[in-house]
């Protein structure tokens, strides 16, 4: 996975240019603009993590993926599918890739997307359960799609917050 994503950043580096700007965005005025970047060493240490990271978004994509394509499926073959789940799925894809993103500008050091990786990451089981846990909002598949996707979450913040990943991603002092 180290050698995917080293090669992926230097396939994107003519684009890095844009990729800043999004980093703006992403991390909003404040985080993206300290330019806070750990040093490669510092990092080398939470390497696994991240690789533990990239599968369980990759697991997260297809699930997310087989789960618009089983919508897709049930309605085309005349089963009712609420507009929620339509939501939901689009939704999650977003959101997944967005932090896959962040993932991936973490691994290359950026404080501002391993914050936003980690806060993410317990946001959303939350949110999820919550939602998952109003009767008759989802049928009883997107329910458990649901459930797994907090479940592998929950995974990527328990990574986020071991004590190497805290001590390679101090908080930067502010000015």
């Amino acid at each position: 996975m180290d050698r995917f994503v080293a090669a992926a950043t230097r396939l994107l580096a003519p684009l890095e240019p844009a990729f800043a700007r999004l980093d703006r965005l992403g991390g909003g005025r404040r985080l993206a603009g300290l330019r806070h970047r750990v040093s490669e060493e510092d990092r080398a240490r939470t390497r696994r993590g991240f690789a533990g990271i990239f599968w369980i978004l990759v697991a997260e994509i297809a699930i997310g993926l087989g789960a618009l394509v089983f919508a897709i499926v049930l309605d085309a073959s005349g089963g009712a599918v609420p507009p929620a789940v339509w939501f939901r799925s689009i939704a999650v894809l977003a959101i997944t890739v967005t932090l896959l993103y962040f993932a991936w500008r973490a691994w290359l050091g950026w404080y501002w997307a391993y914050s936003r990786l980690r806060l993410f990451s317990r946001i959303f089981p939350i949110v999820t359960l919550v939602v998952a846990a109003i009767p008759g909002l989802y049928p009883l598949w997107m329910t458990i799609e649901q459930i797994v996707f907090s479940l592998l979450m929950i995974g990527i913040g328990d990574i986020l917050t071991a004590d190497h990943f805290r001590e390679t991603f101090p908080r930067p002092a502010r000015d």
